[in-house]
């Protein structure tokens, strides 16, 4: 299976289907809102693993009641819910999707192949229930479920293995010793530009406004994008860092996202001024 996923990762020749399908998404869901709503900027969290609970659990929920006698119209109902809320959660999915890397994409494109194909055997059996044809139901729904498995444990590598959709940056924190430590001084940094730092070999940004500073870590969490390189903008009123990779955005006074394709806010770290210097510590 690890040899399969390796492929998987490396099949240059999913790329020509990928790159029309990524540019198809992009094309279709143009609105920055609805693509910052679908990957869920509004939760701080990825918004595409919280739908597919609603699919899964009533499609498992539908499988244990098909055991059961006398459940067929439960068992039917069971299997619509999941039918009907696979579809928003398949958008939300395609949205992240598309701005992935190309092997994550890769990944990504026969994870959504193997749910599309245990959508449509989960929409047959639908409908074979509502015909009367019970036992057609039920065989097509152990299919269905198969296929949604596969692609589920395809949705693990993705999250797990290869990091898509979770927060690239937050390990940082995990190398940076306990303390407060020193990354310049004051009258030093200018007003309202980026300055790369760097503390215990992470790299941070620091964003002076008057005399307050903030320091972020400069990795953004949804590619590892340097922030150092962005551009700082004012989006609804507040200051923010735009990473130049994808756009993601986040507000230099508190870290959180306020553009996607990034879901998650990016870590900042307390702050004071000893003696004309400024010191950062983790939060």
């Amino acid at each position: 299976m690890r040899e399969f996923l390796t492929r998987l990762e490396q099949a240059t020749a999913l790329d020509r289907v990928g790159d029309r399908l990524q540019r198809a998404v992009q094309g279709t869901l143009r609105s920055q809102r609805v693509r910052d709503v679908l990957h869920g900027v509004f939760l701080g969290h990825p918004l595409h693993p919280a739908m597919v609970q609603v699919p899964v659990g009533a499609w498992i929920s539908a499988a244990v009641v098909d055991l059961l006698p006398g459940q067929r119209r439960a068992a039917t109902a069971l299997v619509g819910v999941g039918t009907v809320s696979a579809l928003p959660a398949a958008v939300a999915g395609f949205n992240d999707w598309a701005a992935l890397s190309r092997d994550q994409r890769r990944v990504g494109l026969v994870h959504a192949a193997a749910n599309t194909v245990g959508l449509a055997l989960y929409a047959s059996s639908l409908a074979a229930r509502l015909n009367g044809r019970h036992g057609a139901g039920r065989a097509l729904a152990y299919l269905g479920l198969s296929a949604a498995s596969a692609g589920a444990y395809l949705g693990g590598h993705l999250a797990y293995k290869q990091g898509a959709q979770v927060n690239q940056s937050i390990s940082d924190l995990h190398l940076i010793s306990d303390g407060w430590h020193g990354v310049g001084e004051l009258a030093e940094l200018p007003q309202r530009k980026l300055v790369t730092r760097e503390i215990d070999d992470v790299s941070v940004i620091l964003y002076r406004h008057g005399d307050d500073v903030t320091v972020m870590l400069e990795r953004c969490p949804h590619q590892s994008g340097p922030l150092g390189e962005g551009e700082v903008q004012e989006i609804d009123g507040h200051a923010c860092v735009v990473c130049p990779w994808h756009g993601s955005a986040f507000r230099l006074n508190g870290g959180e996202v306020v553009h996607g394709p990034a879901a998650n806010d990016q870590a900042i770290l307390p702050t004071r001024v000893v003696d004309g210097r400024v010191e950062a510590r983790l939060p």
